[in-house]
Parts: structure tokens; sequence; C-alpha cells
């Protein structure tokens, strides 16, 4: 399969889970102290919708694996990092240092210098 087509199924699958992450953030609304709460959680919209985004992702993410090396699609996955930077900066206002700019920035050098040396 076209390296190329893994390289976006993958990113696809990560910004999926990425997604999921931030629909559980959004599901917790109160601490979790025990079973009870637990249980409440699996009721919530939020995060019905972050376990069905995680399932479609993994499916996706298998899909990619199956096609190419793990040594390879793993770490672009590590895009979730980056994805999740952006989409709670911007729908959750997490505020974010230059610290976090700057290691963001290092992951994606990292996930280039890995996707080139595949390519």
């Amino acid at each position: 399969m076209n390296i190329y087509i893994i390289i976006f199924i993958t990113l696809t699958a990560a910004l999926i889970a990425s997604i999921a992450q931030v629909m559980y953030k959004k599901g917790l609304d109160k601490k979790i102290t025990g079973m009870k709460d637990l249980l409440a959680l699996a009721k919530k919209r939020n995060i019905i919708i972050g376990l069905v985004m995680y399932f479609i992702s993994l499916v996706v993410y298998l899909f990619a694996l199956k096609n190419a090396p793990l040594s390879f699609v793993y770490p672009l996955f590590a895009s979730t990092f980056i994805f999740v930077f952006f989409i709670s900066s911007y729908h959750l206002k997490e505020p974010f240092s230059k610290y976090r700019v700057l290691g963001i920035f290092l992951i994606f050098v990292g996930i280039v210098i890995v996707s080139i040396s595949t390519v």
C-alpha cells in the first residue's frame, strides 16, 4: 500500500483519538470518588461519544498497522499529542506556554524524521 495513504490513515486515526480525548474531558464535570461515580460516567453523552470515537480510531489504526511496519505507524500516531494540544487550546481554552509549543514542535520534527526515513 502507498506510504502516503498509510500516513493519511494513521493521522486520521490519531485525529479521531484526539477528539475522543476532548470528549472525555468534556464529560468529566465532577471528581470521581467511587464506583458509583464511575458508573454514572457511562451514561454521559460526551463519554459515550468519546468511547465510540476511540473504537473507530482503533479500527482505523489497526488497518494502518496491518499495512505498514509498527516502527513507522506508532511514532506517526504520536501526532495525537499535537492534535490534542491544538484542540484543547481552542475548544477547552486550555492555556499553553512557550515550553509546550517547543515540545509540540519537537514532536512534530520527530514525526517528520521518522516519516522521511521510511519513505
